[in-house]
């Protein structure tokens, strides 16, 4: 008997415990409310998503701060802003100038500092953030 009730103890207690956390979690503020607002596609697409860009041989693209880069396809060089380089996140690596960029590695321009790519050839890149094509 004592078996019994201690196991019945124990359901009785997780299920109290469920709706406890219901309560307390469950009534927390939803999608759409001051405290979780809801954004516009349009704003998940210029902060979150990459545009795929195609520069032609000599042009460069330089990058505003935060701006990332990955050539998808051709051959490129990093510009950097005579003191320091691009930041390859992949290779661990800061890029200067003339520094052949590698294929696939994620690149971060640091500082709105004229920091950024020239195509060698005609590229394709990937492009998250603000730049601009000389």
């Amino acid at each position: 008997m004592k078996k019994r009730t201690f196991i019945m103890t124990i359901i009785a207690a997780l299920i109290l415990g469920m709706l406890c956390g219901y309560a307390v979690f469950g009534a927390s503020d939803g999608p759409g409310t001051d405290s979780d607002p809801l954004v516009s596609k349009s704003y998940v697409d210029t902060k979150f998503t990459y545009a795929p860009i195609q520069i032609t041989a000599g042009q460069k693209l330089i990058g505003s701060e935060g701006t990332e880069i990955i050539l998808r396809s051709g051959e490129a060089t990093a510009i950097d802003n005579g003191a320091n380089g691009v930041s390859d996140i992949t290779a661990g690596a800061d890029l200067m100038t003339g520094t052949q960029v590698a294929v696939n590695h994620l690149l971060l321009v640091p500082r709105s500092d004229g920091r950024g790519i020239t195509a060698i050839t005609d590229i394709w890149v990937m492009v998250r953030g603000d730049y601009e094509i000389n």
